[in-house]
């Protein structure tokens, strides 16, 4: 899909409405579980950045916004920087060797086939600074046979331990590694009161029967 599509497509998914409910849960995934990972001198790079939820609540130094939709600039805060260009064009146009964390957030299943995304997962490795971190939040087909098809523009069925087998032939190693994280949708079962949410964040019980995103974090070696 182009930035028109991709446009266009929001727009039927996504109604005004749900964007600040999709803000509020975000605000509270980021400070109480993701900011652990991110240190505040940190360069972070968010690839498909959607409406920006994850970059507008995280800390850090340098934010960076990578999004084929132009749009999304528009829900950026103003330190950020935008991006309007191909995931697989990553280390060439956006970031070199400098970036500490290269995040994203339900973009993998977009990737047309395995060749992309092996030629993505080279971008991040040039991207990242020795020992960066790339962190992934994706929906889990091991747990999502049918749901994860629903979505037009779905193409690229991959579990945790697909991704994770991905990760380490490119030569990652493998850090956190969690099978359910998250539920599957900002529309589904995750309430969106802080409180309820930091309530989830804190009972990983309560992943075991809502969680159906791996979050996976792998880092690149020192050398």
């Amino acid at each position: 899909m182009d930035g028109r599509e991709l446009s266009e497509l929001y727009k039927i998914r996504f109604t005004d409405d749900q964007i600040p409910r999709k803000n509020a849960i975000w605000q509270v995934i980021c400070h109480d579980y993701l900011q652990k990972f991110i240190n505040p001198t940190d360069t972070v790079v968010d690839i498909a950045c959607g409406f920006g939820e994850f970059l507008n609540n995280i800390k850090a130094e340098k934010k960076i916004a990578v999004d084929l939709n132009p749009d999304a600039k528009l829900f950026l805060n103003p330190e950020i920087e935008f991006y309007q260009c191909m995931a697989t064009k990553l280390s060439s146009v956006v970031v070199n060797g400098s970036a500490d964390i290269v995040f994203s957030s339900n973009f993998l299943e977009h990737l047309p086939d395995k060749k992309t995304l092996d030629e993505f997962l080279d971008q991040v490795l040039v991207s990242l600074k020795p020992c960066g971190k790339y962190i992934i939040l994706g929906p889990n087909l091991r747990y999502l046979p049918g749901k994860y098809w629903d979505f037009y523009d779905h193409h690229l069925g991959l579990t945790h331990l697909s991704l994770t087998e991905a990760l380490q032939l490119k030569g990652f190693n493998i850090e956190v590694c969690i099978d359910r994280f998250l539920p599957y949708t900002t529309q589904g079962a995750l309430p969106t009161h802080p409180f309820l949410v930091k309530a989830y964040l804190k009972c990983p019980m309560a992943w075991k029967f809502l969680g159906k995103q791996f979050l996976i974090v792998a880092h690149k070696e020192s050398r």
